[in-house]
């Protein structure tokens, strides 16, 4: 088997080898022969060898009796038989191992998209209470910002209570003294005298 191979290595490389160059005397000859447009050039292709039958190398005793001959037969034929059977046994085999393997490799699959699909649905739960909490405290911040303005808008308001209170008192005041004629008993402490 391996010299049959070796054999048919060799005749390919023989086939595929380039072609030996022409001597430059013959090649200005091949040149000269053809016309100006085409150029011809003579290569050696040798033949590869027929390929070899592939038998089986069984001693075959020539008698004259033809039950030895067919005996020899029905052995080679039993072989092949059996060789056939072998052969399909593993392709069977082969491809159900290639099934089993497509199917396990559809499993994985369908599980990654499955388990993807799970934390991506987690993610965006996630998202949506960090939004929803964003948007509560935002909600309570604003609601502190009311409060705030609303206390400031009482004291101002207070603050101008009482200014409008202590200014009608001091009219009042001034009025009283206007009346009587009396002058204030405390001034203001720039003026004390």
């Amino acid at each position: 088997m391996a010299t049959e191979e070796s054999k048919k290595v060799e005749a390919l490389a023989t086939a595929t080898a380039p072609a030996p160059a022409l001597p430059p005397a013959k090649a200005a000859k091949a040149k000269v022969d053809a016309p100006d447009d085409v150029v011809q050039e003579k290569s050696v292709i040798p033949h590869a060898p027929p390929p070899e039958e592939k038998t089986t190398n069984l001693p075959v005793k020539k008698t004259s009796g033809g039950s030895l001959d067919r005996d020899v037969a029905l052995a080679q034929v039993d072989k092949e038989k059996r060789l056939s059977y072998i052969k399909a046994w593993e392709e069977s085999e082969k491809s159900k191992v290639e099934n089993k393997a497509q199917k396990n490799l559809s499993a994985v699959a369908s599980w990654e998209n499955t388990k993807k699909a799970a934390i991506e649905a987690k993610l965006k739960k996630l998202e949506e209470q960090i939004e929803q909490k964003k948007a509560d405290y935002a909600e309570k911040m604003k609601n502190k910002v009311a409060v705030v303005h609303k206390e400031a808008e009482e004291k101002r308001a207070m603050v101008a209570a009482r200014r409008g209170e202590e200014i009608l008192k001091a009219e009042e005041m001034a009025a009283k003294y206007r009346a009587t004629g009396n002058a204030p008993k405390k001034l203001l402490g720039c003026f004390s005298g």
